[in-house]
C-alpha cells in the first residue's frame, strides 16, 4: 500500500543521482539547490560521498591547480547568466572532467529555446557538453550534462517544501492589467480565471511547467496515478499543466497507486498568512532570528553560549551559526517535528525534556525544576554542555534547537509580535461593527506613534519602545485588514475610504523618511538602499503602489461560489472570528456526505474525464472527489505557515482519523514574507537565471 514515507524519501533519492558523481570533485552549487540540500542531509552527505570541497556558484570562485573534476548543481536553465557563471568558473580553473546537474528538465530547455517539436535524445544538453569541453580547453576532456529534479526538501514527515519555487506566487489583478496591456483590445481577459498559460510571460510559463514536471517525476518515482483539483486561478494553471504533462499519460495508465492532489492559491487567504498567531514556537523563531544567508526558510542560531569566547567584534564570522535543519540526529529530528506543529507550551516543554534527557545521558549535574519553562532555564541547561566537546558533538542538534528557542523567547521582537496580535484581534472585532474607513482610522494613531518613536526602524528597541510597531509590522497589519475588507459593513462609500487612505499614505510617507535604517522590505518596495535616498517623493510614490495592491486583496474570493468568506461576525454572544480557508476546504473534502463543492475544481486529464463530466449532466456518473483515494496531497501555492500545518493535522484528525495527508508548498511563511511577495516581487517575470 502507498504511504507518505515513499514520498518523503523521494527528495533523497533524487540527490543520490548527484552524490553518485561527486567523488574527488569540487562541487559548485547555487543558493536554491544549497537550501534544498540543507534539508536533505546537508553538506555532510556530499563530503561523505567523496566531494573534496563545496563552493558557492559564483564567477568569483574557481578550482585549485590540482583539482581536475567539477560538479555543478543549479536550479535554473543552462543559458544566460547561469551559463556565463559556469564558463567563468571553468575558464579560471584546470578541470578535465565536468558534470552539470540542472533541476530544469530537457523538455523545458527546448521550450526556452523556442523548439516546439519533440526531439530524440537530449540535444540541448549535448550542445552544452560540447561548450563545457570548449571552455575546459580540450574537446577530448569529459563533460556530462543531466537533469536531476532536486526540487523538494522534507521539512517533516508530513511536509515537503520546494525552495526553488519560493518566489512563485498567485497573480493579482494588477498583474492581469500588465498581461492585458500586451494584448489586442478584443482579446483582453476580464478576470484572472480566464488567463491561460500561453498568455503568461515565458519566465512564468517555465516556472509553472518546471513545477508540474517535478511533481510528475515524484508521481512517476512512486508509481502513482493522481487526480488533480484546483482552488484559485494559479492553482488551476499548475493543475492543468500536471494533468496534460506528456509523460504523465502513460504513467497514469499503468500506475497501481492512487492519490488526490489539491492545489490552493495563497491569495485566497492572506489573513492567516500575516496573522500573528500567539501559539506557535517555530513561527516566532522564524520571525525573531536572522535568516541564513541565501535561504528563505532556515535561521541562524548564536552558538556563543556553548563556548568560552567573549562577545567582541573580532569573533564576527569566526563561530559558525546553528540552524533548525537537523538531518543527522533522530532525537533532534523528532524535537523539530514537534516544534513545527505543537502548541508553543507543548513545544517548549519538549525542548526542556530533550535537554534534560541529553544532559542525563552525559551525566551532567542537572537540577530539575517543574512548572513554567523560561528562556533562562533552557539557556542554563544548555550551558551545562559548555566546554564538554564530546557531549556537544553528541547532542549538537538538540542544543541548536534549544538555543534557538531560548534566544527567541527573550528576543525584544516578541513584544512587537504580541502588540501586532492584539491589534489584529481588535481590528477583527471592529470590522463587524464599522465600515472599512472607520476601521482604517484606528490604524492612523499606530503610524503616528511609530513616527514619534526615535530610531523607528522595525527590529530596534526594547521594552515599551519595542511595542511601537515598525514600518514592516504596519504594512503586515494593513494586509491583514484589507484581506478582510469585503467582510466589513457597507459604509459611507468610497470617498470616505479614499480620504482616510490619503491620510494613511501621508503618515506612512513621513514614517519612511524618518527611518534611521531601512529593512530589506522597505529597500525592495522603494528602491532606496539607504535612509539618505528615502525622499518624500520616492516614499509617497512607492506607498501609492502599495495601496493600489491592498485595495484588491479583499476581492480574491469573489469568484468562489461557496467558500467566499473567512470571517464570522459577532452575534452579540460570541466574538467575531477568523475562519481559516484551509480548514473550510478540508471540511468539504472530508465531509461524510461527500458533497460536490463547486470551488474545488477537478482538472481533467484527457478525453475519458471530459466524457465523464459530460455524461454526468444527463445520467448519474460519479465525478472524481478529492477524498476518493487513501492519500491526499495539499499543495499551497505561495506558502504555508507553521500554524496552518497544525491546523491541517487537527482538522484531518477530527474529520477523518487515519487519513494520510501530505502538505507541499513553495515556502514556509513568516508574517513578514507576505508584504515582500505582494509589494516587492515581480510575480509575472520570476528570476529563472537567464
Amino acid at each position: 500500500m502507498l504511504t507518505m514515507e515513499g514520498f518523503t524519501c523521494f527528495p533523497g533519492l533524487m540527490w543520490e543521482k548527484v552524490l553518485s558523481k561527486v567523488k574527488k570533485a569540487i562541487v559548485f552549487m547555487d543558493d536554491k539547490c544549497s537550501e534544498n540540500l540543507h534539508w536533505n542531509g546537508g553538506a555532510t552527505s556530499l563530503l561523505e560521498a567523496g566531494a573534496r570541497n563545496i563552493k558557492q556558484f559564483s564567477s568569483f570562485e574557481a578550482g585549485g591547480d590540482n583539482e581536475a573534476k567539477a560538479v555543478f548543481v543549479v536550479s535554473t536553465l543552462l543559458k544566460g547568466r547561469t551559463a556565463d557563471i559556469i564558463k567563468d568558473i571553468i575558464s579560471m580553473s584546470h578541470f578535465q572532467y565536468c558534470v552539470v546537474f540542472t533541476a530544469v528538465p530537457h523538455s523545458i530547455h527546448l521550450l526556452a529555446n523556442k523548439v516546439t517539436t519533440e526531439l530524440e535524445g537530449n540535444p540541448v544538453f549535448e550542445q552544452f557538453e560540447e561548450k563545457l569541453c570548449e571552455w575546459m580547453g580540450d574537446m577530448n576532456y569529459t563533460a556530462e550534462v543531466m537533469h536531476a529534479p532536486v526540487v523538494f526538501a522534507p521539512l517533516s514527515q508530513q511536509f515537503l517544501l520546494s525552495p526553488i519555487f519560493s518566489q512563485l506566487f498567485p497573480l493579482l489583478p494588477s498583474d492581469l492589467e500588465s498581461i492585458n496591456r500586451k494584448r489586442p483590445e478584443k482579446k483582453r481577459f476580464s478576470s484572472l480565471l480566464d488567463v491561460d498559460i500561453h498568455s503568461l510571460p515565458p519566465e512564468l510559463q517555465i516556472q509553472i511547467k518546471s513545477l508540474a514536471s517535478a511533481l510528475n517525476a515524484m508521481f512517476e518515482c512512486t508509481n502513482t496515478r493522481e487526480e488533480s483539483f484546483a482552488v484559485g486561478p494559479m492553482s488551476r494553471l499548475i493543475a492543468g499543466e500536471l494533468a496534460s504533462h506528456p509523460q504523465a499519460k502513460n504513467r497514469r495508465k499503468a500506475a497501481p497507486n492512487k492519490a488526490s492532489i489539491v492545489f490552493i492559491d495563497r491569495t485566497l487567504d492572506l489573513t492567516g498568512a500575516v496573522g500573528h498567531h500567539g501559539d506557535n514556537l517555530v513561527e516566532k523563531i522564524l520571525s525573531a532570528l536572522p535568516m541564513l544567508p541565501g535561504h528563505t526558510t532556515d535561521i541562524q542560531v548564536d552558538m556563543l553560549e556553548l563556548t568560552n569566547l567573549q562577545r567582541t567584534p573580532d569573533i564576527e564570522g569566526v563561530l559558525a551559526p546553528g540552524c533548525l535543519a537537523q538531518n543527522q540526529s533522530s532525537p533532534a529530528r523528532s524535537l523539530w517535528e514537534t516544534m513545527l506543529v505543537a502548541k508553543q507550551k507543548e513545544a517548549v516543554m519538549e525542548v526542556r525534556g530533550k535537554l534534560v534527557e541529553a544532559a542525563s545521558k552525559e551525566n551532567l549535574p542537572i537540577k530539575m525544576s517543574m512548572g513554567r519553562v523560561t528562556a533562562q532555564q533552557i539557556s542554563s541547561y544548555a550551558q551545562l554542555f559548555k566546554g564538554q566537546t564530546e557531549a556537544v558533538e553528541n547532542h549538537a542538534g538538540v542544543l541548536q534547537l534549544a538555543l534557538a528557542t531560548a534566544q527567541t523567547l527573550r528576543h525584544p521582537a516578541l513584544t512587537r509580535w504580541d502588540a501586532s496580535l492584539a491589534f489584529q484581534r481588535l481590528l477583527l472585532q471592529a470590522l463587524g461593527d464599522s465600515d472599512l474607513a472607520a476601521v482604517l482610522k484606528q490604524v492612523l494613531p499606530l503610524i503616528k506613534s511609530a513616527c514619534g518613536s526615535e530610531g523607528s526602524e522595525a527590529g530596534s528597541g526594547s521594552g515599551e519602545e519595542a511595542a511601537v510597531l515598525g514600518a514592516d509590522d504596519l504594512l503586515a497589519l494593513l494586509v491583514f485588514l484589507y484581506s478582510l475588507s469585503e467582510e466589513a459593513h457597507p459604509g459611507e462609500g468610497e470617498e470616505a475610504q479614499e480620504k482616510v487612505e490619503r491620510e494613511l499614505i501621508g503618515a506612512l510617507t513621513l514614517l519612511l523618511t524618518k527611518q534611521t535604517q531601512l529593512s530589506p522590505l522597505l529597500q525592495s518596495i522603494t528602491g532606496a538602499s539607504s535612509p539618505e535616498e528615502m525622499t518624500m517623493e520616492r516614499a509617497h510614490s512607492a506607498l501609492e503602489g502599495v495601496f493600489e495592491t491592498l485595495r484588491v486583496l479583499g476581492h480574491a474570493r469573489e469568484h468562489l461560489k461557496q467558500l467566499h468568506s473567512v470571517y464570522t461576525p459577532s452575534d452579540g454572544v460570541h466574538q467575531a472570528t477568523y475562519r481559516p480557508f484551509l480548514k473550510q476546504v478540508l471540511e468539504e473534502i472530508f465531509h461524510p456526505d461527500r458533497p460536490e463543492c463547486p470551488d474545488i475544481e477537478h482538472t481533467s486529464a484527457g478525453l475519458t474525464d471530459l466524457l465523464k463530466t459530460g455524461f454526468s449532466m444527463f445520467m448519474k456518473v460519479s465525478r472524481p472527489h478529492p477524498s476518493d483515494h487513501p492519500l491526499l496531497f495539499l499543495f499551497l501555492v505561495g506558502g504555508v505557515t507553521p500554524s496552518e500545518l497544525r491546523l491541517i493535522r487537527d482538522t484531518v484528525s477530527a474529520h477523518r482519523p487515519g487519513a494520510q495527508v501530505l502538505v507541499l508548498s513553495t515556502r514556509l511563511l513568516r508574517p513578514a514574507d507576505i508584504p515582500q511577495l505582494l509589494f516587492a516581487t515581480d510575480r509575472l517575470v520570476p528570476d529563472i537565471g537567464v
